[in-house]
């Protein structure tokens, strides 16, 4: 994977494809002010050096029936590295978990998780969650709603 370093117009791109990923490289080219040809050599060296990881859908939960989003806090008994993969590995082949995210403090991880409904949950709680090797708590909090979602990371454009 070669590094490159961003100038304006690879900003202005990555902007732009975070927004819409969809974007014709036609479209992605008039916004950055340079041609389409080397816009797509831009976009595909922008790929190969890991700044884009990937393009996809984002879908609505509550259409597709998922009509709960808890997050979860778990603490471990042991925090040696193996565990921590161990538990990592397992979170990760678990459909219901969306996001796993280790933290520094009190608890060990923080997961997002969908379910259909509450009676879901409690059994992928009962069933699955809490049956991994290490846990020593878990704590479920509801969301009740969210009033931003952005994905990404802010691309600021000089």
């Amino acid at each position: 994977m070669k590094r490159i370093k961003l100038d304006k117009i690879d900003r202005k791109i990555l902007r732009d494809l975070q927004g819409n990923g969809r974007i014709t490289n036609v479209e992605l080219s008039k916004n950055s002010g340079i041609s389409a040809p080397p816009c797509l050599r831009r976009v595909r060296a922008l790929e190969e050096s890991g700044f884009i990881k990937g393009y996809y859908a984002r879908l609505s939960a509550q259409s597709l029936g998922y009509g709960l989003t808890v997050f979860v806090m778990i603490k471990l008994v042991s925090q040696a590295e193996g565990d921590l993969k161990q538990f990592e590995e397992a979170c990760c082949a678990l459909d219901l978990v969306r996001e796993c995210h280790m933290l520094s403090g009190e608890v060990d991880f923080l997961l997002r998780v969908v379910a259909k409904d509450w009676d879901a949950y409690q059994q992928f709680l009962t069933e699955q969650l809490t049956t991994l090797d290490n846990i020593a708590s878990v704590k479920t909090m509801p969301r009740v709603r969210s009033s931003k979602e952005d994905v990404g990371v802010p691309i600021h454009v000089d």
